[in-house]
């Protein structure tokens, strides 16, 4: 996710979002309630997030049917059907899902209980599932806009249809699931809305069928995808085609009306992906596309291979274009950091942005004369009052309760490429450059960790980089540059009016 900081040069600062309320009590309808002891939520741990992800199963597939009304304040009806892998057996199976109405649910084609626990879906199946077995469920159920508008993600409503931004932890406001980042899978999506519209997802199309004043959109993602970054855009959309790098795929969604006022960020892109392809390898994915959404939401996101955007950052003249396009860059560069390589847990989160942010300075200085180097020093000026205020790069401090994008604060963006910037000043360029390149085609479609980052820069580094990355990543100081000697910390300005000391 890239929020518009006001850590910015030049252009007006984009407000960041506001705190919102706490999250409201579940509304999933609780209905065929299981016998025995209490459904109780669970979760894998994760230091951010504790009660998302589900121990005891391994999706591996996800195939979600939307049908829109009309309208955005009402209702999605939706069926999401989920294979998964028990790596452990279970009589009972927690996805998580919230604020919506679970009308059935199905194991295996056979009813099954269910009833919610905190913000999560219970099931109760009527036979035990074995570790190792492969079981299919079923859940019918609403998905609606307007239940999560107070919350920090899910659907976003705009000024024609919908949107999705999942990100970090609101992919179950919209449809059940393992809501964690270690759990990638495979989705299918069919989205059928009133003639008129036109339906976008992930991944490439597999066809649309005609019924009556209806229209049924299908898409199918490559490769495995983590639930935060699943896509699907309804509007009255204009979807304009094109070939990228060695005869890619692109499209990009965009309002109808504005096709021609914004195609010429459109013809950015395949350049944009050469120039990435040039520094760290071939794009991972079968398709990429810019979506402009008629929204308000304060960020852009990376949501794979369909980047959500805000149309007014493309109209708004108090951008300078070098800016905006360092922005698609960011973006794009996340189909590799982030949505290819996931994080294995939020604390990981450092190696998306850090990177994304990365290349995006690396652009504005080889396009737009902005050096990476002034930008970095800034930084480290800056960088022992965010790890105060937000916590280390890789150890950011839990969001506060109804706070739930607080953990994308500046240390994991700037503060986080400085760190990249430390390590290339460490190792040299030509080493960290290499790493780079092996670190996206050794990983692709995994989820990674920190620790791996560590070993991998370690191995082509040519030695032990631990401690290097034990004071980067996780002290509460920022460490002395390495080449830079003379660079220090800023002291935050003196409050308007105080009194200076001697």
């Amino acid at each position: 996710m890239l929020l518009i900081r006001p850590t910015r040069p030049h252009p007006a600062p984009r407000l960041l979002r506001r705190p919102k309320a706490a999250l409201l009590a579940s509304a999933v309808t609780v209905c065929l309630v299981a016998a025995g002891a209490p459904a109780e939520p669970l979760g894998v741990g994760d230091r951010i997030f504790p009660d998302l992800g589900n121990p005891g199963y391994d999706v591996a597939a996800y195939d979600l049917a939307f049908t829109y009304p009309g309208s955005n304040d009402k209702p999605l009806k939706a069926v999401t059907t989920i294979d998964a892998r028990l790596t452990s057996s279970l009589n009972r199976i927690n996805l998580d899902f919230a604020h919506n109405t679970v009308e059935s649910v199905e194991v295996d084609g056979r009813e099954a209980a269910f009833t919610s626990a905190g913000e999560d879906l219970v099931v109760t199946p009527d036979h035990a599932l074995p570790l190792g077995s492969v079981t299919r469920i079923t859940v019918r159920h609403t998905s609606d806009p307007v239940a999560v508008d107070d919350q920090e993600g899910g659907w976003v409503r705009t000024t024609d249809g919908l949107a999705m931004a999942n990100q970090a932890d609101a992919a179950h406001l919209v449809f059940p699931c393992n809501d964690h980042p270690s759990d990638k899978a495979m989705f299918t999506f069919h989205v059928t809305a009133p003639n008129g519209y036109t339906a976008v997802a992930n991944g490439l199309p597999t066809g649309t069928v005609k019924a009556g004043g209806t229209t049924t959109w299908s898409y199918r993602s490559q490769h495995p995808m983590a639930t935060e970054l699943a896509q699907v855009s309804i509007g009255h959309s204009a979807v304009v085609h094109r070939a990228g790098p060695h005869g890619l795929p692109l499209r990009d969604v965009v309002p109808a009306a504005d096709k021609k006022e914004l195609e010429p960020w459109l013809a950015k892109t395949p350049d944009q992906i050469s120039w990435m392809e040039s520094k760290i390898g071939p794009y991972p994915f079968e398709t990429y596309g810019v979506l402009m959404a008629q929204a308000s939401t304060g960020f852009e996101l990376e949501t794979q291979t369909l980047s959500l955007f805000e149309k007014d950052i493309f109209t708004e003249p108090a951008y300078p274009k070098w800016y905006i396009e360092s922005v698609m860059v960011h973006e794009l560069s996340h189909q590799w950091f982030g949505d290819s390589v996931s994080p294995r847990t939020w604390s990981d989160v450092w190696l998306n942005e850090g990177h994304a942010t990365w290349y995006e300075a690396l652009y504005a200085e080889e396009k737009g004369d902005h050096p990476l180097q002034d930008r970095m020093k800034a930084a480290y000026g800056a960088s022992d009052r965010w790890r105060t205020a937000g916590g280390p790069p890789a150890k950011p401090k839990p969001p506060a309760p109804g706070q739930k994008i607080g953990i994308f604060r500046p240390n994991i963006y700037d503060g986080a490429a400085l760190v990249l910037f430390a390590l290339r000043q460490e190792i040299g360029k030509d080493a960290f450059e290499r790493l780079e390149k092996v670190w996206v085609r050794e990983n692709r479609d995994t989820s990674v960790g920190t620790a791996d980052f560590v070993r991998l820069a370690s191995a082509i580094g040519g030695r032990d980089l631990t401690g290097f990355f034990q004071d980067w990543l996780y002290g509460e100081k920022t460490p002395p540059m390495p080449g830079h000697p003379d660079w220090k910390q800023v002291p935050p300005p003196a409050p308007a009016g105080s009194a200076k000391k001697s």
